[in-house]
């Protein structure tokens, strides 16, 4: 018997998020973070207890709403003493926020904090804010995804890196300055 079963890459490459059982699903920080672990590959209850140092009914109940958003699907099960073991995984290698909420961007920046917490290694976060037409907005929001998108992954004994990329406009200021 193997010790985790083969598993295939997640069923869609980039899923949408804009239901409200899925924002709410995002409002919680341990699920952003088990949402983070299992884009990189498929984990039972038990592993991600172990690798976020979490309590196992606790992340069983979070699993169980993020499966219920549509966010994350069993990718394969296997027979072990008595019972069945499933593993989950993403159902997107990329999900992205269409018309994002402050609930979930909370959640979001949240869970990306405690990642940034727990790095062993230097971090690079930066903010500027630039003066941009709306299409020089939209080529350098193209360009960041793409960017992304086509970044190369190393072999997988190498150590895995997170990349939260924004692009937002800057609320005017409602006093007039």
């Amino acid at each position: 018997m193997r010790d985790q079963p083969l598993h295939l890459p997640p069923p869609e490459d980039v899923l949408e998020i804009g239901a409200p059982e899925q924002f709410a699903a995002l409002a919680h920080p341990l699920r952003q973070r088990l949402l983070f672990t299992l884009g990189h590959r498929p984990a039972t209850t038990s592993q991600l207890a172990v690798q976020l140092d979490a309590q196992k009914g606790n992340v069983a109940h979070h699993l169980k709403v993020l499966r219920d958003a549509g966010l994350i699907h069993i990718a394969t099960t296997r027979q072990v003493r008595g019972g069945t073991e499933q593993y989950y995984q993403r159902t997107a290698r990329r999900m992205v926020v269409a018309e994002p909420q402050a609930a979930g961007t909370a959640a979001m920046l949240a869970a990306f904090a405690q990642e940034l917490d727990l790095s062993p290694a230097e971090t690079h976060l930066t903010l500027r804010h630039l003066r941009l037409s709306p299409a020089k907005a939209r080529q350098l929001g193209e360009t960041l995804a793409q960017l992304v998108d086509e970044a190369e992954e190393d072999a997988k004994d190498q150590p895995l890196h997170g990349v939260l990329v924004a692009l937002y406009q800057q609320a005017l200021p409602t006093d007039g300055l």
